[in-house]
């Protein structure tokens, strides 16, 4: 979801700010043997992979939907496939109803004191009187073979529980089918929306159809309810069918697979060249928009058949009013995908939606070398009013948006392509896993594209200089700030970005520039992103594939920064001829690079290890170089969380 920052901002923000810890430095804590939150066993290896016995359930879907845009109102008819590759027989299915949280009555209403949570965190200045009776059933079945059979359910807020009448055993598929109604919410409705734009209405389609929980190894049934955090799902393949007017466009995640029920040859024509060419192809011009030409039928209604392969989710946006253009992605070993954009005429504009897919292209290409392949057919951005939001493969960015906070928001909103679409962690446990990741890997985009055109990456609350603002300065300061292991429902509004999202980043760019080492990082950050691809990795997979690979033992890290709040501050207290005497302060630790200046005018660099810390909090370094020293500074470069700068160098 919404939100970026640079690297350099992240040293900005952390660096000269502590969080919060008891005073004093004790090695025993540090360095005293981790025992992590998951254990090893046959599903989880000791290096980080799928154990040997690993499953994973599958949900497969089949959805026949249909807008009705006078009443702003959206019919499905649903099958869930459910096949069960537990070793467990089940004797319930839990499936989750997010457009329950609109109701009145709902938990994520009530825990934000009346308002809605439409980011993570982040609840409305005033609260949105706005509500929906959330899902509205006309039925759920069972279904074997030819025989329905009415399904025992139970609602609650925002999960429905269904009681088996006989075990799903292991290897067992069932089918769950589901016909309902809601009303769709407005632009009040946060991650899924309609609005009007001066030519039409758009129709952001998201959290639309009810989705099974995750039924996993470390918790059984994951059933958080939807509080604002994002989501769990499980793997599956998607038929869907959208039914909307005939003069609308319909955007959604995966393939379009009956491009000739829905566009017109001059359409199909210039999709085809648009799937061979690295530049942009209207598909639909904005001077068509409008123009009754531009569809295959002037009345009534089309339906729009897309198809998607191992995926956890699908979106869809619809709108009368879509410019549409296309290029081709080039992915490794000649593979291909489409970079695509829809958006209203009045987002038309050079700094602005006419760059969309070159910026998309861009992305998918440079992620896919540098990561893992991009899986998918298309990569779709559309403009609306669900803006900052992220699908597999679909993106939710705004009417309006333009310039580099453009560029760095596309970025961002497909990096999550990699977390959490292609490595599936659990959005609502382990935030850092999707934001802080993600944060880390769309800094690269910023720093390489056309030369680092929009480079360094920048908050859109930040600077022209990017000073950091005094809040977030205060923010992560305070003593009562949450880990990175804490749900991410769980932290207080003015703390869930910055820890998620910058402390999470900051993490890995201090495990690859400080800790391993680029070569070191990317070759075990590349192994655990394929091994875990289409799978559910804990925190505890992820710590275990890094030490595994990246060959080191990072117990010590781990505690400090994800499992506690400890604070980094080495100080330099003597200088005596050629002896200094530095000091750790802080609980954390990390590889400290400290420089010394000569009278002579020559210097010299080593960087102290954390072994230096194993038994100790004072490090007396005598210098081979006995010319006199002029001055003393740890983390000359400022790429450490120090905090208190004021004691870092010291003049002889």
């Amino acid at each position: 979801m919404r939100l970026f920052f640079s690297r350099f901002a992240l040293l900005a923000v952390l660096t000269g700010s502590g969080l919060a810890q008891t005073a004093g430095y004790d090695p025993r804590l540090t360095f005293s043997p981790l025992t992590l939150p998951d254990p090893v066993n046959s599903y989880r290896s000791s290096n980080g992979a799928p154990g040997p016995q690993f499953w994973q359930n599958e949900a497969s879907y089949e959805m026949h939907a249909s807008i009705d845009t006078a009443a702003k109102v959206l019919h499905n008819d649903e099958i869930i496939t459910y096949t069960n590759n537990s070793p467990d027989a089940l004797t319930s299915l839990w499936i989750q109803l997010e457009q329950n949280t609109y109701r009145k009555d709902s938990r994520a209403r009530i825990a934000s004191g009346g308002g809605r949570r439409g980011r993570r965190g982040a609840v409305d200045a005033a609260p949105v009187v706005t509500t929906s009776e959330g899902y509205e059933f006309e039925s759920v079945e069972i279904v074997s073979g030819k025989t329905s059979v009415k399904a025992d359910t139970l609602v609650s807020d925002t999960r429905m529980q269904i009681r088996l009448a006989e075990p799903l055993k292991h290897g067992g598929v069932l089918k769950v089918h589901m016909k309902y109604h809601y009303a769709i919410p407005g632009v009040w409705g946060g991650r899924t929306s309609w609005g009007a734009t001066k030519t039409g209405e758009i129709y952001d389609m998201a959290q639309w159809y009810p989705r099974m929980c995750v039924y996993d190894d470390l918790r059984g049934w994951d059933t958080l309810p939807y509080l604002g955090a994002e989501f769990y799902l499980e793997y599956g393949h998607f038929d869907y069918y959208v039914t909307v007017p005939s003069n609308f466009i319909v955007a959604g995640s995966g393939e379009l697979v009956n491009t000739k029920d829905v566009l017109t040859k001059v359409e199909i024509e210039r999709l085809e060249q648009a799937k061979n060419s690295d530049k942009t192809v209207y598909i639909r011009k904005p001077s068509e928009v409008g123009d009754p030409a531009s569809r295959p039928k002037q009345d009534g209604t089309l339906t729009w058949h897309f198809h998607m392969d191992k995926t956890r989710d699908v979106v869809f946006s619809a709108s009368p009013t879509f410019v549409w253009d296309a290029a081709r992605i080039n992915l490794p070993e000649g593979k291909k995908s489409l970079a695509m954009s829809v958006y209203p005429p009045e987002s038309v504009g050079p700094d602005a939606w006419d760059k969309s897919t070159e910026y998309t292209k861009d992305t998918m290409e440079r992620f896919s070398k540098h990561w893992f392949p991009y899986p998918w057919p298309a990569a779709v951005s559309i403009a609306g009013f669900s803006s900052g939001m992220e699908y597999p493969g679909v993106v939710f960015d705004g009417v309006e948006d333009k310039g580099p906070f453009f560029f760095w928001l596309t970025a961002h909103e497909f990096g999550h392509t990699w977390f959490p679409m292609i490595v599936g962690s659990n959005e609502r446990r382990n935030a850092f896993m999707d934001e802080g990741f993600n944060t880390f890997i769309d800094i690269e985009e910023s720093a390489e594209y056309m030369g680092g055109k929009y480079g360094p990456k920048r908050d859109g609350e930040y600077s022209a200089g990017g000073e950091p603002p005094d809040t977030i300065l205060k923010v992560l300061d305070n003593p009562d700030a949450g880990t990175l292991m804490m749900p991410a429902d769980s932290y207080p509004m003015q703390l869930g970005h910055p820890i998620s999202y910058f402390k999470g980043a900051y993490g890995m760019v201090l495990l690859r520039e400080q800790i391993l080492g680029p070569n070191r990082f990317d070759w075990a950050f590349r192994k655990y992103i394929k091994d875990w691809a289409f799978k559910h990795p804990s925190p505890s997979d992820f710590f275990r594939a890094m030490e595994s690979e990246g060959g080191e033992d990072l117990g010590w890290f781990w505690k400090g920064w994800y499992l506690n709040n400890w604070k980094y501050d080495v100080s330099v207290d003597k200088i005596e001829g050629s002896v200094v005497t530095i000091t750790n302060h802080g609980q954390l630790v990390l590889p400290t690079p400290v420089e010394v200046k000569f009278t002579d005018g020559s210097k010299t660099r080593v960087t102290l290890p954390v072994e230096t810390w194993m038994t100790k909090g004072v490090y007396t370094w005598t210098l081979e170089n006995k010319t006199p020293i002029a001055s003393v500074t740890v983390d000359p470069d400022h790429q450490l969380p120090d905090d208190d700068r004021s004691n870092n160098s010291k003049t002889n």
